[in-house]
């Protein structure tokens, strides 16, 4: 595609289409080739989308639940009426195989529709009676939760439009304005979303911008004591760099993981191992390995390492590499090289230091093949970082004692799948494993997008799911009547 070709897209400030003086494009990591140019906001123009967001507040908040829901139903339904052009849009900027993308929108449109419903039950109020002591005599307290104030919400580039979608719906759904920073290699997404939102009915101006800010400009934003709410996925590092730097400030930090599956010795039937090989090829490699919940370890009771070994080798070198435009792909290309150049630098440094490569391990461009390690040494960086890419290892235990040690032996917690049929080893796996979702008979990688999502040690804090991140979003406050007859 000819750069001369290529549309400029403006970005949303304040709920309408506004074009700054300065561009820059996205690129395509499977051919290079530009996809789009997107305005960049000066700091005026950011100055009076922040104004506009803290401006909107009482308003917004105002608003009467029926008014939000309408509007972000007819989202869901300019969302779902452009779906094809929307999937094919993630294709281009993020690399991701057109039928990934496909399902991101779905998932995206799902997510519009449950903040829907969940705005016209939400913040009903809790009525309680004070009188179970004698002072509270004739008092009633009604608990109702408001906002926080405007959200500050900062996407990743792995999901461009649904990490978005769990960021804006929400705010909107409890009348809380939200300023969202898209990632500068996938922006393209989100724009088209803010003109979707344009066109949606019942929304104040100031409610919601769409701000493609460059990351070296983004502190600033942070640190404006008229957003008081930041919802970042991202890395860990960057994240808790946020955190450390605004203390006092509400933030939800959805990060980083190295997922396991585990496989149990009572998963052992021909059926059983077969599901499992294919869930666990299929997800740590279905976004090229860019999800926070991959598979990254697989951790295998002896009794049945061998032959799902064998099992796993076999479903991995059956994806299907190549073009994410083309139907029939499994994988596409990582973000950009520099993130290829990273996995295999790691992959080469787990080699070097005795891991045995079975599969994949080979780079072109910024596409890496699947890869499957095994008897992957301690000191190896894969051993303890986040991959982000696709690649899994593979790790023979003892038992259920060793394998769910073994799971929290991480700096990260995210989710775990746990294939097991036995209901007691479930539960304990529930009880014991150090992760934010426990997953049974599935790979960890399995998330329904209205059911709490986060994590906990370096995975983050809070929740994400539409209803649990409208909660974060907002807090309780209390009205006490005084002088009823009860």
């Amino acid at each position: 595609m000819s750069s001369t070709a290529v549309e400029t897209h403006p970005f949303w400030l304040a709920g309408r289409a506004v074009a700054g003086v300065e561009t820059f494009e996205v690129t395509s990591s499977w051919d290079g080739s530009v996809v789009g140019r997107v305005s960049v906001p000066g700091a005026e123009q950011v100055e009076e989308a922040v104004a506009a967001a803290a401006g909107a507040q009482r308003e917004f908040g105002a608003t009467p639940a029926h008014v939000r829901a309408a509007a972000l139903e007819q989202v869901a339904k300019g969302l779902g009426e452009r779906a094809e052009e929307i999937a094919r849009l993630i294709t281009a900027e993020n690399g991701k195989p057109v039928k990934w993308a496909r399902a991101e929108v779905g998932r995206a449109v799902s997510v519009f529709r449950w903040a829907a419903e969940e705005a016209r039950r939400f913040n009903a109020g809790e009525a309680q009676r004070l009188d179970t002591d004698p002072g509270g005599v004739g008092r009633l307290a009604l608990t109702r939760r408001f906002t926080r104030g405007p959200v500050l919400g900062i996407a990743p580039f792995n999901f461009p439009l649904n990490l978005v979608a769990h960021k804006v719906a929400p705010a909107l759904a409890v009348g809380a304005p939200i300023i969202l920073k898209p990632a500068p290699a996938t922006p393209l997404s989100a724009l088209l979303l803010g003109e979707i939102l344009a066109g949606a009915d019942g929304l104040p101006a100031g409610a919601w911008s769409v701000l493609p800010v460059p990351n070296d400009r983004m502190p600033a934003l942070v640190q404006d004591p008229r957003l008081p709410v930041i919802s970042f996925t991202g890395s860990d590092t960057v994240g808790h760099q946020i955190a450390d730097s605004v203390p006092r400030k509400h933030v939800t930090l959805e990060l980083g993981g190295n997922a396991a599956a585990v496989v149990l010795a009572d998963w052992s039937s021909a059926e059983d191992l077969e599901w499992a090989a294919t869930r666990i090829a299929t997800f740590a490699n279905y976004q090229g390995g860019q999800s926070c919940i991959s598979v990254q370890r697989v951790i295998a009771d002896a009794s049945v390492y061998d032959i799902l070994a064998e099992k796993i080798v076999a479903k991995v070198r059956e994806q299907v590499t190549g073009d994410p435009g083309d139907e029939a792909t499994d994988v596409g290309p990582l973000v950009n090289e520099a993130a290829a150049e990273r996995v295999a630098d790691w992959v080469d440094d787990a080699v070097g230091k005795g891991a045995k490569l079975l599969t994949g391990g080979t780079r072109t461009g910024a596409s890496y093949a699947p890869t499957v390690l095994a008897e992957l040494p301690g000191s190896a960086i894969l051993a303890t970082a986040e991959a982000f890419g696709p690649v899994l290892s593979l790790h023979r235990v003892n038992g259920p004692d060793e394998a769910f040690a073994a799971v929290n032996d991480s700096r990260f917690g995210l989710q775990a799948g746990v294939f097991t049929h036995d209901l007691r080893l479930a539960f304990r796996a529930h009880r014991e494993l150090e992760v934010g979702g426990v997953i049974i008979g599935d790979a960890p990688s399995y998330r329904a997008d209205h059911m709490p999502y986060g994590g906990v040690k370096d995975s983050g804090t809070g929740r994400e799911g539409v209803t649990y991140a409208m909660a974060d979003y907002t807090y309780e406050r209390v009205l006490v009547l005084t002088g009823l007859d009860l």
